[in-house]
């Protein structure tokens, strides 16, 4: 019972035994969707959402949301703008339930191993 020799391949056909081992291009496939609706998301969050809390605001503006802090010694003004933050959170909260959507469409289909599960 001996092994046979590996076949001696070429660049060529290692680098593509590579990409179709590792699935390189679905990978690169799913950067570009993520890529794509992440700026969709942050579309949403900055047209839609933000000004709609904005209405309920007194500046009317989310994103102008900011304290103010003066040093007692140097009187210089430090700008906490933590409205921006809060728009950010947003949207992250967002992008975080689309990809637990996403993940448990692909999971009911058996597309995806389910690992929090015991096998």
């Amino acid at each position: 019972m001996t092994d046979a020799p590996p076949v001696k391949q070429g660049f060529v056909q290692e680098f593509m035994g590579f990409l179709k081992t590792f699935g390189i291009i679905g990978l690169a496939i799913a950067f570009v969707i993520g890529a794509a609706a992440s700026k969709l998301v942050t579309a949403l969050v900055n047209d839609i959402i933000t000004p709609i809390v904005g209405l309920a605001l007194p500046s009317g503006d989310l994103k102008a949301l900011q304290a103010n802090v003066v040093n007692s010694v140097t009187g210089a003004v430090s700008e906490f703008k933590y409205g921006d933050l809060i728009a950010n959170i947003i949207d992250f909260i967002i992008i975080a339930l689309i990809v637990f959507m996403m993940y448990k469409i692909l999971s009911r289909f058996k597309l995806v191993d389910d690992k929090t599960k015991q096998a």
